[in-house]
């Protein structure tokens, strides 16, 4: 049982504790010190811990507050506690210098020293980023030259999950927008009695823009968030350390099976989701009261196989930026609790703006190609 017995003597008030100084000692003897510190005020206390039996990391807790009212400096606050036993004194110090840490006020940084560890930040995320991109792309091209080092069984696997899987996302988005758009653009079109030619906008906006990257984002959302949160597990758990120690390379194994199955299965999905809002489309010219066979005419009139090409070739790109851009933030991954988050928003946010940055280059190729 902990006790406190109090002392005055020529001015200074001694408080002895004795017994065992863990939480139920200390939630017993909390108002009475606490009060004795206040009343007696500071540089007036001596607090004695010889007869202390046990101490825990609340009772230290509790001298430390008390050493922290009763001094005003940290020298006086050290010379407020005394006879402090060998075993007790590392809780002790833990203590105080967790709390001293703590009351701490975290330094001023200035808006230049803040702008510049921003931008060296960028710099480092970006040379590491290109070395990866230069990896992985080395590691493709030996696959190329010997198809037998690629992991087909998990490539497939892989194509299945990100493609397969996510057809149903991809059809019900891309009828979405073929229908909202028809009937947006049907507005004006009705003013000059053009209702049919809602047809070759949504053609040709679907074949070369929205299908490639409708389908795009929804990889970017679901397809890089999920292979950067797979390598980022496998990185904090050191599996990635076990395949080097293992004399097997990481981005061969793990990364190139992914990037090959994106690259393959986003073209894939680009045709269903070009089908599938040009029957969007469909619909709303249907309600105009016009047949089907004017809409596929008016269709298949404007839109031509260059069309159809030029937004097959993006989605080989953008496949290729989802995987690459998911695994590598994945690769990139740090420890601690929230550490897959980070890698899995960074992959997410990364893929979208390589998409949008890609598809405005594209867009000005393909204006001064004239396709």
């Amino acid at each position: 049982m902990s006790e406190l017995n109090i002392e005055t003597v020529s001015r200074t008030t001694a408080m002895l504790f004795s017994g065992r100084l863990d939480a139920p000692g200390v939630a017993r003897l909390w108002d009475t010190a606490v009060k004795t510190v206040k009343k007696t005020g500071r540089g007036k206390i001596r607090i004695d811990l010889e007869s202390v039996d046990y101490m825990d990391m609340a009772g230290a807790t509790f001298i430390s507050h008390l050493s922290r009212l009763a001094g005003s400096t940290p020298a006086e606050q050290s010379n407020v506690v005394t006879g402090v036993k060998k075993e007790f004194a590392p809780l002790l110090d833990l203590s105080q210098k967790s709390k001293n840490e703590a009351l701490s006020p975290p330094p001023k940084v200035s808006y230049i020293e803040k702008t510049g560890k921003d931008l060296t930040t960028s710099l480092e995320d970006a040379k590491m980023f290109i070395t990866m991109v230069g990896e992985i792309t080395a590691a493709l091209f030996s696959c190329l030259k010997n198809p037998g080092r690629v992991r087909w069984a998990d490539t497939w696997m892989v194509a299945e999950r990100s493609g397969v899987n996510a057809l149903p996302i991809v059809i019900l988005i891309s009828f979405i927008v073929g229908l909202v758009m028809a009937f947006q653009a049907a507005i004006p079109m009705r003013m000059f009695g053009a209702e049919i030619y809602v047809a070759n906008l949504i053609g040709i906006a679907m074949v070369r823009e929205l299908g490639p990257l409708m389908t795009a984002i929804v990889l970017a959302g679901r397809s890089a968030s999920a292979f950067a949160a797979e390598i980022g597990t496998m990185k904090i758990n050191e599996e990635i350390d076990a395949l080097t120690v293992m004399g097997m390379e990481p981005i061969r194994f793990l990364i190139v099976p992914r990037v090959i199955a994106a690259t393959l299965i986003t073209p894939l999905l680009t045709v269903f989701s070009n089908l599938v809002g040009i029957l969007g489309g469909m619909v709303v010219i249907l309600s105009f009261g016009y047949p089907p066979i004017s809409y596929y005419n008016q269709v298949v009139g404007f839109v031509s196989w260059e069309d159809l090409a030029g937004g097959l070739v993006k989605c080989f790109v953008f496949g290729l930026l989802i995987a690459a851009t998911g695994c590598i933030r994945g690769y990139q991954t740090l420890r601690g609790p929230s550490a897959v988050g980070d890698a899995t928003t960074r992959a997410v946010v990364s893929s979208i703006i390589l998409i949008a940055v890609f598809d405005g280059i594209f867009s000005v190729i393909y204006f001064y190609l004239g396709i």
